[in-house]
Protein backbone atom coordinates (compact mmCIF):
# COMPACT_ATOMS: atom_id res chain seq x y z
CA UNK A 1 0.00 0.00 0.00
CA UNK A 2 2.85 2.39 0.87
CA UNK A 3 4.67 1.52 -2.37
CA UNK A 4 1.52 2.27 -4.44
CA UNK A 5 1.21 5.68 -2.77
CA UNK A 6 4.83 6.49 -3.50
CA UNK A 7 4.39 5.47 -7.16
CA UNK A 8 1.34 7.72 -7.45
CA UNK A 9 3.09 10.80 -6.10
CA UNK A 10 6.17 10.03 -8.26
CA UNK A 11 3.98 10.08 -11.37
CA UNK A 12 2.27 13.30 -10.24
CA UNK A 13 5.60 15.05 -9.59
CA UNK A 14 6.89 13.97 -12.97
CA UNK A 15 3.81 15.29 -14.67
CA UNK A 16 4.07 18.59 -12.82
CA UNK A 17 7.69 18.88 -13.87
CA UNK A 18 6.70 18.03 -17.41
CA UNK A 19 3.93 20.59 -17.34
CA UNK A 20 6.20 23.25 -15.89
CA UNK A 21 8.65 22.59 -18.69
CA UNK A 22 5.90 22.95 -21.26
CA UNK A 23 4.62 26.18 -19.70
CA UNK A 24 8.07 27.72 -19.57
CA UNK A 25 9.11 26.45 -23.00
CA UNK A 26 12.03 24.46 -21.64
CA UNK A 27 10.77 21.11 -22.88
CA UNK A 28 12.49 20.15 -26.16
CA UNK A 29 11.55 17.21 -28.29
CA UNK A 30 14.33 14.78 -29.24
CA UNK A 31 16.14 15.86 -32.36
CA UNK A 32 15.58 12.49 -33.99
CA UNK A 33 11.74 12.88 -33.87
CA UNK A 34 10.89 16.34 -35.22
CA UNK A 35 7.21 17.06 -36.13
CA UNK A 36 6.60 16.95 -39.81
CA UNK A 37 3.75 19.53 -39.67
CA UNK A 38 3.18 22.17 -37.03
CA UNK A 39 0.08 21.50 -34.90
CA UNK A 40 -2.86 23.89 -35.28
CA UNK A 41 -6.02 24.66 -33.22
CA UNK A 42 -9.23 23.88 -35.08
CA UNK A 43 -11.51 25.14 -32.30
CA UNK A 44 -11.70 28.75 -31.12
CA UNK A 45 -11.92 30.43 -27.74
CA UNK A 46 -15.47 31.26 -26.72
CA UNK A 47 -17.59 32.64 -23.87
CA UNK A 48 -19.77 29.92 -22.39
CA UNK A 49 -22.72 30.61 -20.10
CA UNK A 50 -24.01 27.69 -18.07
CA UNK A 51 -26.58 27.45 -15.31
CA UNK A 52 -25.25 26.34 -11.96
CA UNK A 53 -25.63 22.57 -11.46
CA UNK A 54 -25.61 21.76 -15.18
CA UNK A 55 -22.83 20.18 -17.30
CA UNK A 56 -20.55 22.01 -19.73
CA UNK A 57 -18.08 20.75 -22.33
CA UNK A 58 -15.20 22.98 -23.45
CA UNK A 59 -13.78 22.02 -26.87
CA UNK A 60 -10.10 21.78 -27.72
CA UNK A 61 -9.51 20.36 -31.20
CA UNK A 62 -5.97 20.30 -32.59
CA UNK A 63 -4.75 19.21 -35.99
CA UNK A 64 -1.37 17.48 -36.36
CA UNK A 65 -0.82 17.15 -32.62
CA UNK A 66 1.86 14.54 -33.16
CA UNK A 67 3.81 13.84 -29.99
CA UNK A 68 2.93 17.13 -28.35
CA UNK A 69 0.89 17.09 -25.15
CA UNK A 70 -2.24 19.20 -24.52
CA UNK A 71 -2.70 20.73 -21.11
CA UNK A 72 -5.91 22.05 -19.56
CA UNK A 73 -5.40 24.55 -16.80
CA UNK A 74 -7.30 27.19 -14.91
CA UNK A 75 -4.97 29.95 -13.83
CA UNK A 76 -1.84 28.28 -12.49
CA UNK A 77 -3.67 25.03 -11.64
CA UNK A 78 -3.13 22.21 -14.13
CA UNK A 79 -6.26 20.13 -14.60
CA UNK A 80 -5.22 17.57 -17.21
CA UNK A 81 -2.17 16.57 -19.27
CA UNK A 82 -3.15 14.70 -22.39
CA UNK A 83 -5.72 12.15 -21.28
CA UNK A 84 -4.33 12.06 -17.77
CA UNK A 85 -6.35 13.92 -15.15
CA UNK A 86 -4.25 15.88 -12.67
CA UNK A 87 -6.96 17.47 -10.55
CA UNK A 88 -8.67 15.34 -7.91
CA UNK A 89 -12.03 16.99 -8.54
CA UNK A 90 -14.19 14.11 -9.86
CA UNK A 91 -16.39 16.55 -11.77
CA UNK A 92 -13.63 17.16 -14.35
CA UNK A 93 -12.82 14.70 -17.13
CA UNK A 94 -11.59 14.52 -20.73
CA UNK A 95 -14.17 13.46 -23.31
CA UNK A 96 -13.87 12.98 -27.04
CA UNK A 97 -10.35 13.85 -28.15
CA UNK A 98 -9.33 16.52 -25.65
CA UNK A 99 -12.57 18.30 -24.69
CA UNK A 100 -12.86 19.21 -21.02
CA UNK A 101 -16.17 18.29 -19.39
CA UNK A 102 -17.31 19.73 -16.03
CA UNK A 103 -20.29 18.09 -14.36
CA UNK A 104 -22.49 19.91 -11.84
CA UNK A 105 -20.84 23.29 -12.28
CA UNK A 106 -20.51 25.52 -9.22
CA UNK A 107 -20.19 29.28 -8.91
CA UNK A 108 -16.46 28.92 -8.18
CA UNK A 109 -15.99 27.23 -11.58
CA UNK A 110 -16.38 30.58 -13.32
CA UNK A 111 -13.24 31.93 -15.00
CA UNK A 112 -10.81 31.32 -17.88
CA UNK A 113 -9.94 27.77 -18.94
CA UNK A 114 -6.77 27.37 -21.04
CA UNK A 115 -6.09 24.57 -23.47
CA UNK A 116 -2.31 24.82 -24.01
CA UNK A 117 -0.24 23.26 -26.74
CA UNK A 118 3.15 22.27 -25.35
CA UNK A 119 5.25 23.22 -28.34
CA UNK A 120 8.13 25.67 -28.42
CA UNK A 121 5.70 28.60 -28.87
CA UNK A 122 3.47 27.54 -25.93
CA UNK A 123 0.35 28.40 -27.88
CA UNK A 124 -2.96 28.24 -26.05
CA UNK A 125 -6.70 28.64 -26.50
CA UNK A 126 -8.82 30.37 -23.83
CA UNK A 127 -12.47 29.68 -23.01
CA UNK A 128 -14.30 31.92 -20.53
CA UNK A 129 -16.98 30.29 -18.41
CA UNK A 130 -19.75 32.36 -16.78
CA UNK A 131 -21.97 30.61 -14.24
CA UNK A 132 -25.62 31.66 -14.36
CA UNK A 133 -27.45 31.49 -11.04
CA UNK A 134 -31.28 31.57 -10.82
CA UNK A 135 -32.67 34.33 -8.58
CA UNK A 136 -33.28 33.85 -4.89
CA UNK A 137 -35.30 36.16 -2.62
CA UNK A 138 -35.20 37.14 1.01
CA UNK A 139 -37.98 39.33 2.43
CA UNK A 140 -37.55 41.79 5.28
CA UNK A 141 -38.93 41.06 7.82
CA UNK A 142 -38.34 37.34 7.42
CA UNK A 143 -41.81 36.30 8.61
CA UNK A 144 -43.48 38.32 5.82
CA UNK A 145 -45.76 40.17 8.29
CA UNK A 146 -45.74 43.98 8.62
CA UNK A 147 -48.00 45.99 10.94
CA UNK A 148 -48.23 49.80 10.85
CA UNK A 149 -50.40 52.58 12.22
CA UNK A 150 -52.66 54.65 10.01
CA UNK A 151 -50.85 57.75 8.69
CA UNK A 152 -47.35 56.33 9.05
CA UNK A 153 -44.78 55.51 6.35
CA UNK A 154 -44.13 51.84 5.59
CA UNK A 155 -41.05 50.44 3.86
CA UNK A 156 -41.23 46.94 2.41
CA UNK A 157 -37.95 45.38 1.32
CA UNK A 158 -36.79 42.33 -0.62
CA UNK A 159 -33.18 41.24 -1.12
CA UNK A 160 -32.40 39.31 -4.31
CA UNK A 161 -29.28 37.46 -5.42
CA UNK A 162 -28.31 35.62 -8.58
CA UNK A 163 -26.27 36.01 -11.75
CA UNK A 164 -27.03 38.18 -13.67
CA UNK A 165 -28.21 40.56 -10.93
CA UNK A 166 -32.01 40.07 -10.74
CA UNK A 167 -34.58 42.81 -11.27
CA UNK A 168 -37.18 43.11 -8.51
CA UNK A 169 -40.84 43.85 -9.23
CA UNK A 170 -43.49 44.84 -6.65
CA UNK A 171 -47.17 44.01 -7.00
CA UNK A 172 -50.25 44.33 -4.84
CA UNK A 173 -52.42 41.24 -5.06
CA UNK A 174 -56.19 41.47 -5.44
CA UNK A 175 -58.51 38.48 -5.68
CA UNK A 176 -60.85 40.33 -8.06
CA UNK A 177 -58.71 42.49 -10.34
CA UNK A 178 -55.46 40.51 -10.13
CA UNK A 179 -51.99 41.89 -9.29
CA UNK A 180 -51.27 45.61 -9.74
CA UNK A 181 -47.70 46.57 -10.68
CA UNK A 182 -46.26 49.17 -8.25
CA UNK A 183 -42.48 49.45 -8.55
CA UNK A 184 -39.22 48.00 -9.94
CA UNK A 185 -36.83 48.38 -7.02
CA UNK A 186 -35.69 46.47 -3.98
CA UNK A 187 -37.76 48.66 -1.62
CA UNK A 188 -41.38 49.78 -1.77
CA UNK A 189 -42.26 52.91 0.23
CA UNK A 190 -45.88 53.57 1.17
CA UNK A 191 -46.58 56.98 2.70
CA UNK A 192 -49.50 58.10 4.87
CA UNK A 193 -51.00 54.61 4.86
CA UNK A 194 -54.67 53.90 5.53
CA UNK A 195 -56.94 50.86 5.34
CA UNK A 196 -56.78 50.86 1.52
CA UNK A 197 -53.05 50.06 1.72
CA UNK A 198 -53.64 46.92 3.78
CA UNK A 199 -53.35 43.62 1.95
CA UNK A 200 -50.87 41.25 0.36
CA UNK A 201 -47.82 42.65 -1.44
CA UNK A 202 -45.67 40.46 -3.64
CA UNK A 203 -42.03 41.01 -4.59
CA UNK A 204 -40.75 39.03 -7.57
CA UNK A 205 -37.19 38.61 -8.85
CA UNK A 206 -36.25 37.74 -12.41
CA UNK A 207 -32.87 37.57 -14.17
CA UNK A 208 -33.81 35.43 -17.17
CA UNK A 209 -32.39 32.25 -15.62
CA UNK A 210 -35.13 29.67 -15.10
CA UNK A 211 -38.39 30.86 -13.53
CA UNK A 212 -39.19 34.07 -11.69
CA UNK A 213 -39.37 33.67 -7.89
CA UNK A 214 -41.81 35.51 -5.62
CA UNK A 215 -42.52 36.15 -1.95
CA UNK A 216 -45.58 37.64 -0.23
CA UNK A 217 -45.63 40.26 2.52
CA UNK A 218 -48.86 40.83 4.45
CA UNK A 219 -49.43 44.44 5.50
CA UNK A 220 -51.85 45.17 8.34
CA UNK A 221 -52.90 48.75 9.12
CA UNK A 222 -53.90 49.61 12.69
CA UNK A 223 -56.41 52.46 12.79
CA UNK A 224 -59.57 53.63 14.47
CA UNK A 225 -62.50 51.72 12.95
CA UNK A 226 -63.93 53.02 9.67
CA UNK A 227 -67.60 52.36 8.98
CA UNK A 228 -69.74 52.42 5.85
CA UNK A 229 -73.48 51.74 5.80
CA UNK A 230 -75.24 49.78 3.09
CA UNK A 231 -78.09 52.32 3.15
CA UNK A 232 -78.15 55.60 5.05
CA UNK A 233 -81.95 55.74 4.56
CA UNK A 234 -84.10 52.62 4.99
CA UNK A 235 -87.80 52.38 4.13
CA UNK A 236 -90.00 50.46 6.59
CA UNK A 237 -93.64 49.83 7.41
CA UNK A 238 -95.59 48.31 10.28
CA UNK A 239 -95.61 44.53 10.42
CA UNK A 240 -92.60 44.10 8.09
CA UNK A 241 -89.05 43.00 8.89
CA UNK A 242 -86.17 45.48 8.50
CA UNK A 243 -82.42 44.90 8.30
CA UNK A 244 -79.83 47.62 8.96
CA UNK A 245 -76.22 46.90 7.94
CA UNK A 246 -72.95 48.55 8.96
CA UNK A 247 -69.59 47.40 7.55
CA UNK A 248 -66.43 47.92 9.60
CA UNK A 249 -63.19 48.36 7.65
CA UNK A 250 -59.69 47.90 9.00
CA UNK A 251 -59.52 46.39 12.46
CA UNK A 252 -62.14 43.63 12.47
CA UNK A 253 -61.69 43.19 16.22
CA UNK A 254 -63.72 46.32 16.87
CA UNK A 255 -66.68 46.13 19.24
CA UNK A 256 -69.98 47.12 17.57
CA UNK A 257 -72.87 48.78 19.46
CA UNK A 258 -76.31 49.76 18.10
CA UNK A 259 -78.32 52.81 19.21
CA UNK A 260 -81.82 54.16 18.47
CA UNK A 261 -82.17 57.91 19.05
CA UNK A 262 -79.10 57.80 21.37
CA UNK A 263 -80.46 54.87 23.41
CA UNK A 264 -78.31 51.73 23.53
CA UNK A 265 -80.11 48.71 22.06
CA UNK A 266 -80.10 45.18 23.43
CA UNK A 267 -81.31 41.99 21.79
CA UNK A 268 -85.03 41.21 22.31
CA UNK A 269 -87.56 38.78 20.87
CA UNK A 270 -88.05 41.18 17.93
CA UNK A 271 -84.53 42.57 17.69
CA UNK A 272 -81.39 40.59 16.76
CA UNK A 273 -77.78 41.57 16.12
CA UNK A 274 -75.59 39.43 13.88
CA UNK A 275 -71.85 39.96 13.26
CA UNK A 276 -70.33 38.20 10.26
CA UNK A 277 -66.70 39.03 9.50
CA UNK A 278 -66.74 42.81 8.93
CA UNK A 279 -70.53 42.98 8.34
CA UNK A 280 -72.80 43.80 11.29
CA UNK A 281 -76.60 43.50 10.96
CA UNK A 282 -79.44 44.76 13.13
CA UNK A 283 -82.70 42.92 12.28
CA UNK A 284 -86.04 44.25 13.55
CA UNK A 285 -88.97 41.86 13.11
CA UNK A 286 -92.68 42.84 13.01
CA UNK A 287 -91.79 46.54 12.75
CA UNK A 288 -93.81 48.85 15.05
CA UNK A 289 -94.41 52.65 15.00
CA UNK A 290 -92.05 53.05 17.95
CA UNK A 291 -89.25 51.53 15.87
CA UNK A 292 -89.09 54.49 13.46
CA UNK A 293 -86.26 56.93 14.03
CA UNK A 294 -82.54 57.49 13.73
CA UNK A 295 -80.26 54.53 14.34
CA UNK A 296 -76.49 54.57 14.74
CA UNK A 297 -73.81 51.91 14.73
CA UNK A 298 -70.75 52.62 16.87
CA UNK A 299 -67.45 50.74 16.47
CA UNK A 300 -64.81 50.88 19.20
CA UNK A 301 -61.20 49.70 19.34
CA UNK A 302 -58.01 50.65 21.18
CA UNK A 303 -57.27 53.46 18.71
CA UNK A 304 -60.62 55.25 18.65
CA UNK A 305 -64.38 55.26 18.10
CA UNK A 306 -66.45 55.81 14.93
CA UNK A 307 -70.20 56.33 14.46
CA UNK A 308 -72.48 56.20 11.40
CA UNK A 309 -76.20 57.02 11.18
CA UNK A 310 -79.12 55.28 9.45
CA UNK A 311 -82.61 56.80 9.21
CA UNK A 312 -85.54 54.36 9.24
CA UNK A 313 -88.71 55.94 7.84
CA UNK A 314 -92.09 54.93 6.50
CA UNK A 315 -92.16 57.81 4.01
CA UNK A 316 -91.63 56.94 0.33
CA UNK A 317 -88.16 56.82 -1.10
CA UNK A 318 -87.03 59.45 -3.64
CA UNK A 319 -88.25 59.04 -7.22
CA UNK A 320 -85.83 57.31 -9.59
CA UNK A 321 -86.36 58.33 -13.24
CA UNK A 322 -86.01 55.58 -15.85
CA UNK A 323 -87.38 57.25 -19.01
CA UNK A 324 -84.84 58.12 -21.73
CA UNK A 325 -83.70 61.74 -21.89
CA UNK A 326 -84.69 62.29 -25.55
CA UNK A 327 -88.40 62.42 -26.34
CA UNK A 328 -89.77 60.74 -29.43
CA UNK A 329 -92.05 63.70 -30.12
CA UNK A 330 -92.10 67.43 -30.76
CA UNK A 331 -94.45 68.70 -28.06
CA UNK A 332 -94.80 66.11 -25.32
CA UNK A 333 -92.73 63.72 -23.22
CA UNK A 334 -93.51 60.50 -21.39
CA UNK A 335 -91.95 60.84 -17.91
CA UNK A 336 -91.49 57.47 -16.14
CA UNK A 337 -90.15 56.80 -12.65
CA UNK A 338 -90.11 54.30 -9.79
CA UNK A 339 -90.71 54.96 -6.08
CA UNK A 340 -89.97 52.77 -3.07
CA UNK A 341 -92.99 52.54 -0.76
CA UNK A 342 -94.65 49.67 1.05
CA UNK A 343 -97.94 51.54 1.77
CA UNK A 344 -99.97 52.79 -1.22
CA UNK A 345 -99.17 56.26 -2.58
CA UNK A 346 -101.72 58.97 -1.80
CA UNK A 347 -100.48 61.88 -3.91
CA UNK A 348 -97.83 62.76 -6.47
CA UNK A 349 -96.47 66.25 -7.04
CA UNK A 350 -94.81 66.84 -10.44
CA UNK A 351 -92.97 70.04 -11.38
CA UNK A 352 -91.31 70.80 -14.70
CA UNK A 353 -89.79 73.86 -16.37
CA UNK A 354 -88.04 74.82 -19.58
CA UNK A 355 -84.31 75.52 -19.49
CA UNK A 356 -83.21 78.32 -21.85
CA UNK A 357 -79.59 77.82 -22.77
CA UNK A 358 -76.93 78.55 -25.34
CA UNK A 359 -73.15 78.24 -25.48
CA UNK A 360 -72.54 80.90 -22.81
CA UNK A 361 -75.40 80.68 -20.30
CA UNK A 362 -78.49 78.81 -19.18
CA UNK A 363 -81.59 80.37 -17.65
CA UNK A 364 -84.35 78.29 -16.01
CA UNK A 365 -87.95 79.19 -16.65
CA UNK A 366 -90.94 79.10 -14.32
CA UNK A 367 -91.93 75.83 -12.65
CA UNK A 368 -95.21 74.24 -13.77
CA UNK A 369 -96.76 72.24 -10.93
CA UNK A 370 -99.19 69.32 -11.19
CA UNK A 371 -100.82 67.30 -8.43
CA UNK A 372 -101.52 63.80 -9.70
CA UNK A 373 -103.85 61.21 -8.24
CA UNK A 374 -101.55 58.21 -8.53
CA UNK A 375 -102.52 55.10 -10.48
CA UNK A 376 -99.19 53.31 -10.20
CA UNK A 377 -98.27 49.73 -10.98
CA UNK A 378 -96.66 47.80 -8.13
CA UNK A 379 -93.52 46.04 -9.41
CA UNK A 380 -92.79 44.22 -6.13
CA UNK A 381 -93.69 44.40 -2.46
CA UNK A 382 -91.96 47.74 -1.94
CA UNK A 383 -91.81 49.54 -5.32
CA UNK A 384 -94.23 51.34 -7.64
CA UNK A 385 -93.83 52.27 -11.31
CA UNK A 386 -95.52 55.45 -12.65
CA UNK A 387 -95.71 57.30 -15.95
CA UNK A 388 -97.11 60.75 -16.85
CA UNK A 389 -97.40 62.40 -20.28
CA UNK A 390 -96.20 66.01 -20.11
CA UNK A 391 -97.96 67.93 -22.94
CA UNK A 392 -97.81 71.31 -24.70
CA UNK A 393 -94.01 71.45 -24.82
CA UNK A 394 -91.84 73.42 -27.24
CA UNK A 395 -90.02 71.45 -29.92
CA UNK A 396 -86.22 71.16 -29.84
CA UNK A 397 -86.18 72.33 -26.22
CA UNK A 398 -84.56 71.33 -22.92
CA UNK A 399 -86.70 70.72 -19.82
CA UNK A 400 -86.18 69.76 -16.17
CA UNK A 401 -88.54 67.77 -13.96
CA UNK A 402 -88.76 66.82 -10.27
CA UNK A 403 -91.21 64.51 -8.47
CA UNK A 404 -92.36 64.21 -4.86
CA UNK A 405 -94.63 61.49 -3.44
CA UNK A 406 -96.75 61.05 -0.33
CA UNK A 407 -98.06 58.00 1.55
CA UNK A 408 -99.70 57.66 4.97
CA UNK A 409 -96.37 58.45 6.69
CA UNK A 410 -95.85 61.73 4.83
CA UNK A 411 -93.99 63.29 1.88
CA UNK A 412 -90.67 61.95 0.68
CA UNK A 413 -87.62 64.01 -0.21
CA UNK A 414 -87.80 65.85 -3.53
CA UNK A 415 -86.16 63.84 -6.29
CA UNK A 416 -83.02 64.79 -8.14
CA UNK A 417 -83.60 66.91 -11.25
CA UNK A 418 -84.28 64.89 -14.39
CA UNK A 419 -83.37 66.64 -17.65
CA UNK A 420 -85.09 65.74 -20.94
CA UNK A 421 -85.30 67.02 -24.53
CA UNK A 422 -87.96 67.31 -27.21
CA UNK A 423 -87.22 66.56 -30.86
CA UNK A 424 -86.98 69.02 -33.74
CA UNK A 425 -88.94 68.88 -37.02
CA UNK A 426 -86.10 67.58 -39.20
CA UNK A 427 -85.32 64.65 -36.94
CA UNK A 428 -88.98 63.74 -36.68
CA UNK A 429 -89.34 63.76 -40.50
CA UNK A 430 -86.34 61.45 -40.83
CA UNK A 431 -87.84 59.00 -38.33
CA UNK A 432 -91.23 59.12 -40.06
CA UNK A 433 -89.62 58.43 -43.45
CA UNK A 434 -87.65 55.48 -42.10
CA UNK A 435 -90.78 54.10 -40.51
CA UNK A 436 -92.79 54.36 -43.75
CA UNK A 437 -90.06 52.71 -45.82
CA UNK A 438 -89.12 50.03 -43.36
CA UNK A 439 -92.54 48.94 -42.00
CA UNK A 440 -95.41 49.68 -44.34
CA UNK A 441 -96.62 52.54 -46.53
CA UNK A 442 -100.26 51.79 -45.60
CA UNK A 443 -99.95 51.99 -41.76
CA UNK A 444 -100.02 55.30 -39.92
CA UNK A 445 -99.42 55.86 -36.22
CA UNK A 446 -99.99 59.20 -34.51
CA UNK A 447 -97.57 60.68 -31.98
CA UNK A 448 -100.27 60.37 -29.30
CA UNK A 449 -100.80 56.68 -30.05
CA UNK A 450 -97.05 56.15 -30.03
CA UNK A 451 -96.82 57.79 -26.58
CA UNK A 452 -99.53 55.46 -25.27
CA UNK A 453 -97.70 52.42 -26.68
CA UNK A 454 -94.43 53.59 -25.14
CA UNK A 455 -96.09 54.12 -21.75
CA UNK A 456 -97.66 50.66 -21.79
CA UNK A 457 -94.34 49.16 -22.82
CA UNK A 458 -92.56 50.81 -19.90
CA UNK A 459 -95.25 49.92 -17.38
CA UNK A 460 -95.53 46.29 -18.41
CA UNK A 461 -91.93 45.38 -19.20
CA UNK A 462 -90.05 47.38 -16.57
CA UNK A 463 -90.68 44.85 -13.77
CA UNK A 464 -89.29 42.10 -15.99
CA UNK A 465 -86.29 44.14 -17.10
CA UNK A 466 -85.49 45.30 -13.56
CA UNK A 467 -85.37 41.69 -12.33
Amino acid sequence: MINDTRKYWTVVLCLFSFSFSLINGSFILPENDPPTTAPKFLSRGHLYKVIVGETIELPCKVQNLGSFVLLWRKGSSVLTAGHLKITRDQRFKIVGDYNLQINGVKTQDAGDYICQLGDQENRDQVHTVEILVPPTLRALPHNGQVTARKGSTVTLECKASGNPVPTIFWFKKDVFSGPTHLSDSSTLILENVDRHHAGTYQCSADNGVKDRVSMDIQLTILSPPEITVEKSWVHASEGYDVELVCIVHGDVNSEMLWYQNSFLLDATDRRSMYPRDDRYSLIIRNFQPTDFGNYSCVADNALGRTKKYIEVSGRPGPADFISPALSGFLDHYNLTWTIESIPPLDEIKLLYRRLLMNETYQHPGKWHEYHIKPTPIRTDGSHFLMSYLVKNLEHNAVYEAIVQAKNKYGWNEISDIHQFYTRNHDLLLDIDMEYKMGISSNIRISPTDFGIILSVFMLVLYPIISV
